[in-house]
């Protein structure tokens, strides 16, 4: 009689371990947090069209993330380590399409994206069994600050009736559909991702007690841009300041044709190199665009480089974020072809 019990008891015990576990852990969101444990899930959703076919193995899991916490800019290597993966053709994390995703049967590695809107906090990386196609980040405008219409000229702008908007390709899934997820954390670990979090956080909600608004003396895009420079760790001095709220500035602070050969003056010293609108391939987050929309020599306006996304046939465009228009995904080519007619763009970027 104990045989047949003994017998069915181990099936039992065998069908139970063969049921894969993930513990789930919460990670930490805040910048400059030391460690972060990802939380990790185990099998497909119940009839996800994505899940492996019947026969084709074990269930996807996700039991490690390295590192754990990734620069708002992304930019970095990540691997997931797991069982199952090896079908994993594409990855999102919180909602942005990773490039360069490359699996095998226990890791899943890609280049984690910039953070959407460069905060700090935890993201869901979610894995496909279908390929993930980049998209480019969709601008957003506002006139909260009596901008709008000020874009260094009097003429067409962003919200008129005339402007194309940028072309979208289709909308990334959503991680409910991925057939594993996990997190990592997003946190501000360089001077870039310091001055891209303050961009993001002011682009359209003015750091008025600091720093004031120029709106009212011609535009604050030059004022908008040296705000993040300082974000990003420069020093204020007597040929470049903004004081008192805005009360004290200096002219290079406020005033792109006075910005422009500041910055060439003082190349060397900020580690920056002039380059035209032809060599996009050196310009980086963090860079500055000058923009001249009347072809005499003297830039109208100016601009922090928020993306380098680059198209499947390698076109590159540059997406910035300013003030006058307000938007954090401004499209440079849009800007000098449908908004400003016969418009050029130049940049300074910076040499590391």
């Amino acid at each position: 009689m104990t045989a047949p019990i003994t017998r069915r008891t181990l099936l039992s015990l065998a069908g139970i371990t063969g049921v894969g576990f993930v513990a789930a852990a919460c990670s930490s969101d805040g910048p400059g947090a030391g460690s972060s444990t990802p939380r990790v899930s185990g099998a497909a959703n119940s009839g996800d069209a994505s899940r492996p076919a019947k026969g084709s193995g074990a269930k996807p899991t996700a039991t490690s993330v390295e590192p754990a916490e990734v620069p708002l800019a992304g930019g970095v290597t990540v691997t997931v380590s797991g069982t199952g993966l090896a079908a994993v053709t594409g990855v999102t994390v919180g909602g942005v399409a990773a490039r360069d995703v490359s699996a095998t049967a226990t890791t899943v590695t890609f280049t984690a994206p910039h953070q959407a809107m460069y905060t700090a906090g935890s993201a869901d990386v979610a894995l496909f069994t279908t390929a993930v196609q980049p998209v480019p980040s969709a601008n957003q405008t506002s006139d909260g600050n009596g901008s709008a219409a000020n874009d260094g000229q009097v003429g067409s702008t962003q919200d008129s009736a005339t402007a194309t908007p940028t072309p979208t390709a289709a909308a990334v899934p959503d991680a409910s559909s991925a057939v594993v997820t996990t997190t990592v954390a997003y946190a501000a670990k360089t001077d870039v991702d310091r001055q891209l979090q303050y961009a993001m956080r002011h682009w359209s909600d003015y750091n008025t007690a600091e720093y004031g608004t120029m709106n009212p003396i011609g535009g604050d895009c030059a004022n908008y841009v040296n705000q993040t420079l300082q974000a990003r760790g420069w020093q204020q001095r007597s040929d470049w300041y903004n004081r008192a709220g805005g009360a004290q500035h200096s002219a290079t602070w406020t005033y792109c044709p006075a910005m422009d050969p500041w910055l060439d003056q003082n190349a060397s010293a900020f580690g920056l190199t002039r380059r035209t609108s032809d060599e996009r391939q050196h310009v980086k987050v963090g860079d500055i665009v000058m923009f001249d929309w009347n072809a005499n020599g003297s830039p109208d306006h100016t601009t922090i480089v928020s993306e380098v996304f680059t198209e499947p046939d390698g076109t590159i465009r540059i997406k910035s974020a300013s003030h006058n228009q307000d938007g954090p995904y401004r499209d440079l080519d849009e800007m000098i072809t449908v908004q400003h007619p016969g418009g050029t763009a130049w940049f300074h970027t910076f040499d590391a």
